[in-house]
């Protein structure tokens, strides 16, 4: 299977291209529902090369090297799996990448990773002792010159850049591109051979960032093929998280849009495929040197990149066999009549189409899927070339493609190919020791911590340990009751109020696209000592409409109702 650079060196001149990234869902049925959502996408959108992510600390090893095989052999695309070196030994990285050697994998993504947190934590000023052991791979460029030296050329090496500055936990104020382009060159000057950004949706930053880069005195970054990461806007909380961990700014007429219309997640996503839309058509009017490409960052959703890609072109044209002539848009009462590619994606309603045919409703993959409690089995009602208007969730893969649109729900659906850790570290701490000591001091006893969360439910700070946000509007209607709880010593870690068929769109409580109801039953999880446990326990007991499941390291106990 071809490099990407080779890839890209071949496209014909002024053709642009895109490539999707994907990670290891969390369940079982999750990966084989991602299964046939990637052999609908590989089909539809014929992307240049597709990306596999790599938990902190190889976290996520087996499933990242098993969903890179899929994409790899099963559905023939050129794969590049992300390798992360910190809280990694070296045979684990030699071991991975023989593993990628025999799979037939090429490219490499090389990372470093969030730093682990076991250094960063230990040993902090708190006990004043200090640890200067300095692991085997500490930063990108030692796990770039490694793979040269192990494997000389056999791998095309991909490396991260930041248009608006890499933030580094224990030192936010160094976020600068200027600051970090040295190290981009040490990669570059190492053996990498392409660069990946950070998402961005500032056109005018990343524009300037490129121009650094080609300006750059070595020249190392002149020509070396650069690939701007975007996110297509899946609903707006997510957004607000993403771009605050990775540092990446919304520019005010943009937020400006996106607030207009927060309380509407159908709304939020469309007006994202816009703003991503209208990123991509600056960026190639900017007329910038080489072959120009676009890398969408999926969290294996579907629908949003395939409006995207479709809209801006990015998909490459097929042999003329594949395209039919639809109904166009009116003129003086008179509809036109125009070539269009048949796709089995979702784009502009009205307009798109998609060809059912009968070898994608015979999948294995598919077959896999549905064992995997995906839906129901497909329609097969309808004629299989029977076109499907993808866009309005009609017929059978317009409901694979969109039944789960909306990732913000409560707790998820365990069958989605979306069901797992977006960011691929999990619920780990994404705060320098600087930062958390100054947020969180360093607590010594139950009433230390007992202060901790109630100043965060009354608003005081902006994050605790396993959530970089504030209390949540939802969490407000509740607050009292709440800091009642923690300043007994119960320390709250999820809640929510009961609602009874809130509207969909209500700015406290809605999800979801207009039209919904929500209904929720009230609860909370808290953390509690085993002596305050045995005493709430008796009190539950003799409670009708109450149900509860304890546990700890060693036992779990639920009350009969929730058996």
């Amino acid at each position: 299977m071809d490099k990407v650079v080779n890839k890209i060196a071949a496209l014909p001149p002024g053709e642009p291209y895109h490539s999707l990234e994907f990670f290891p869902p969390k369940t079982a049925m999750g990966f084989q529902n991602l299964q046939a959502r990637l052999e609908r996408m590989a089909r539809a959108l014929r992307p240049l090369f597709v990306n596999v992510t790599w938990g902190a600390g190889g976290s996520t090893a087996t499933k990242s090297l098993e969903l890179a095989e899929i994409c790899q052999r099963q559905l023939g695309l050129t794969t590049a799996l992300h390798l992360t070196c910190t809280n990694m030994s070296q045979a684990v990285l030699d071991e991975t990448l023989e593993a990628a050697k025999e799979i037939g994998i090429r490219n490499i993504l090389a990372l470093r990773g969030d730093p682990p947190r076991s250094d960063d934590y230990h040993n902090t000023p708190c006990d004043g002792a200090s640890n200067g052991a300095r692991k085997e791979f500490e930063y990108a460029v030692d796990l770039v010159r490694h793979i040269r030296e192990r494997h000389g050329d056999y791998f095309c090496i991909g490396v991260a850049a930041y248009p608006e500055g890499h933030v580094e936990g224990a030192s936010p104020e160094k976020q600068d591109p200027l600051f970090d382009l040295p190290f981009l060159v040490e990669k570059v000057k190492a053996g990498a051979d392409f660069i990946m950004t950070q998402l961005f949706y500032d056109v005018d930053k990343y524009l300037w960032f490129e121009k650094l880069l080609r300006e750059e005195p070595s020249g190392v970054l002149s020509e070396l093929p650069v690939v701007p990461g975007l996110m297509p806007i899946q609903n707006y909380s997510m957004l607000k998280r993403i771009t605050k961990l990775s540092g990446a700014s919304l520019p005010a007429g943009i937020l400006q849009r996106l607030d207009d219309v927060k309380g509407d997640d159908e709304a939020v996503k469309q007006v994202g495929i816009d703003i991503v839309s209208e990123v991509i058509e600056k960026i190639k009017a900017a007329n910038l040197s080489g072959p120009r490409g676009f890398h969408f960052y999926t969290l294996n959703l579907e629908k949003s990149v395939s409006f995207i890609v479709e809209r801006t072109g990015l998909i490459p044209p097929r042999d003329e066999s594949v395209f039919e002539e639809i109904e166009g848009p009116a003129v003086n009462g008179v509809a036109l009549r125009r070539d269009r590619r048949t796709s089995s994606v979702t784009s502009d309603p009205h307009n798109r189409v998609i060809v059912d045919n009968s070898s994608s409703l015979q999948s294995p993959r598919l077959a896999n899927a549905l064992e995997a409690g995906f839906l129901g089995p497909p329609e097969q009602s309808r004629p299989p070339e029977v076109a499907l208007a993808i866009s309005e969730g009609e017929g059978a893969l317009g409901r694979e493609a969109t039944w789960d649109d909306y990732p913000n729900g409560r707790f998820g659906d365990a069958r989605s190919p979306a069901f797992g850790e977006i960011d691929g570290y999990g619920p780990s701490l994404h705060l320098s020791q600087a930062q958390a000591i100054k947020l969180w001091s360093c607590p010594v006893n139950k009433q230390d911590v007992s202060d901790i969360f109630v100043r965060h439910i009354k608003g005081e700070l902006n994050a605790i340990p396993w959530s970089e946000q504030g209390l949540s509007v939802e969490s407000k209607v509740i607050a009292d009751h709440l800091t009642k709880l923690n300043q007994k010593g119960f320390w709250t870690v999820a809640s929510q109020p009961a609602v009874n068929g809130a509207n969909s769109t209500d700015e406290t409580f809605g999800w979801g696209p207009r039209g919904g109801f929500v209904f929720q039953k009230a609860f909370v999880e808290f953390f509690c000592s085993t002596e305050d446990w045995e005493i709430l326990r008796a009190k539950l007991e003799g409670v009708e409409d109450v149900s509860y499941y304890a546990a700890n390291k060693n036992v779990s106990r639920s009350s009969p109702r929730t058996k």
